[in-house]
């Protein structure tokens, strides 16, 4: 969702009796429910070209029409966000993103993310990008961890971009998943797509899909358990936690495409419910991008970045293993 972005979406009989607002959060990219209330009661949204409510209740054949206003001067972003740095020169910096944390603002959440932090870092970085995503040329979700890219300034953005674009970045994350995985590698080729009836998630049943393909090799075995590395061969919305998912492997704590009961170890009954005991604990899904390989914006050189794991995901590992 960028702003000054107009939009028109037609109601079709699956939506009708649904809320203004809920409506509108659901289709619009990075929306929330309630920016689409804050944006309905600006008068930013019309239903049949009338201002309604943000409880209004659409009927089949409503065309909703609206535009995102620009957003709030960026000037009050720096913000003294401790940054784990893995690499800085003139040119590009390369964060250690901790979970928790968001990329960079959107409407209705300008504060207290990586670019608020990266803003206080690099007083310049202002005039690189997006006025709302200086420098970015990629993201991790909030609560996935580890190495992420940023340019210092336009040349660099540029050279970067093309790389991300032309398939040449190489990403490969590590992911703890549910259940024991059938072969020492492989890979998962299914299409991704918006979600049939939840538009703010992805899925492999989509009708309208876009190839996607993630290559897989285990790291370690636990009791119910499987720890992965994983290689991007695309970069689709939620790719990896999309396609673990799908072949019944979710990664653990994953809120949106995971599950909440303990996967099944040996049969013993005190080791299962320790295993039990582990997932109340989890609060996020245990995917880090653990290793960045890119060719210098600058320099021209190859270069390579590794994160280490995150505080709890390395405990929940390591009480694992005690359990192997």
């Amino acid at each position: 969702m960028t702003h000054g972005d107009a939009f028109s979406i037609l109601v079709d009989s699956s939506a009708a009796g649904e809320r203004l607002d809920v409506f509108v959060g659901a289709r619009l990219p990075g929306c929330s429910r309630s920016f689409a209330a804050q944006l309905i009661a600006g008068g930013n949204v019309r239903v049949n070209d009338r201002l309604h409510k943000p409880g209004y209740r659409l009927k089949t054949g409503d065309a909703v029409t609206g535009c995102i206003p620009p957003p709030r001067p960026v000037g009050f972003l720096p913000e003294p966000i401790p940054l784990a740095i893995l690499y800085e020169d003139a040119h590009i910096v390369v964060i250690n993103k901790p979970p928790g944390l968001v990329v960079h603002p959107a409407p209705g959440h300008y504060s207290g993310t990586l670019v608020n932090g990266l803003l206080y870092h690099c007083p310049d970085l202002g005039g690189i990008g997006s006025v709302l995503r200086p420098g970015i040329v990629h993201r991790l979700d909030k609560d996935t961890s580890g190495t992420l890219v940023v340019a210092k300034h336009g040349a660099a953005l540029e050279a970067l971009s093309a790389q991300f674009k032309a398939r040449t970045v190489q990403k490969t994350y590590l992911a703890l998943v549910h259940g024991a995985m059938p072969a020492a590698q492989g890979s998962i080729r299914l299409p991704i797509g918006r979600h049939p009836v939840d538009r703010k998630r992805m899925s492999v049943a989509s009708r309208k899909t876009r190839a996607a393909e993630t290559g897989w090799r285990v790291r370690r075995r636990f009791p119910g358990f499987t720890l992965l590395e994983l290689d991007l061969k695309t970069g689709r919305t939620h790719q990896i936690r999309v396609h673990c998912a799908a072949v019944r492997h979710p990664i653990v704590g994953d809120p949106v495409y995971g599950k909440r009961n303990a996967s099944r170890a040996s049969g013993d009954s005190s080791q299962q419910n320790e295993i039990n005991e582990l997932l109340l604990n989890i609060r996020r899904q245990m995917l880090h991008a653990w290793r960045l390989e890119l060719v210098h914006p600058y320099t021209g050189l190859p270069m390579h970045f590794e994160a280490p794991l995150p505080e709890d995901m390395q405990t929940l590992i390591d009480r694992l293993q005690g359990l192997a």
